[in-house]
C-alpha cells in the first residue's frame, strides 16, 4: 500500500489552504475534524446536509485536505483515521484558519 503524503509545515502554503477551502464540502469536513475530541474515519462523513456523498468523492475531499497540510490521516486496517492539524497550523498562520471556518459558519447561519 502506497503511503500517504503528510506535507511538513513549512511546504503548507496559503495557497494550498485557500484551494481545499474553495469546496464547501470540504470545509464542512475540515469543521466538523476541527471540532471533534477524537480522529474521525472517512464514513463519518458519507452524508452531510442531508445528501449521501460517494466514497470515491469522499476519497477525492481527504486528499486534497491531506495534501494541503490541514489534516493527519492514518490508516488502521480498513478505515483511515482523520483529525485537524490545527495546533501545528497556528505556529505557522496564527489565527487565518481558524478565522476562514468562522466566516464560513457565520455565511451559512445569513443563508439558513
Amino acid at each position: 500500500m502506497r503511503p500517504l503524503h503528510h506535507p511538513s509545515l513549512n511546504d503548507i502554503t496559503v495557497e494550498g489552504i485557500l484551494h481545499a477551502f474553495s469546496d464547501p464540502v470540504r470545509v464542512q469536513i475540515f469543521a466538523n475534524l476541527h471540532g471533534a475530541q477524537c480522529p474521525m474515519t472517512c464514513s463519518n462523513f458519507l452524508v452531510l446536509d442531508n445528501r449521501t456523498l460517494p466514497k470515491s468523492t469522499l476519497s477525492q475531499h481527504f486528499k486534497v485536505l491531506r495534501e494541503a497540510g490541514l489534516i493527519r490521516s492514518e490508516r488502521k486496517g480498513v478505515e483511515m483515521h482523520n483529525t485537524s492539524r490545527i495546533p501545528e497550523l497556528k505556529e505557522r498562520f496564527g489565527p487565518l484558519i481558524v478565522a476562514i471556518l468562522g466566516a464560513y459558519k457565520e455565511q451559512g447561519q445569513k443563508e439558513g
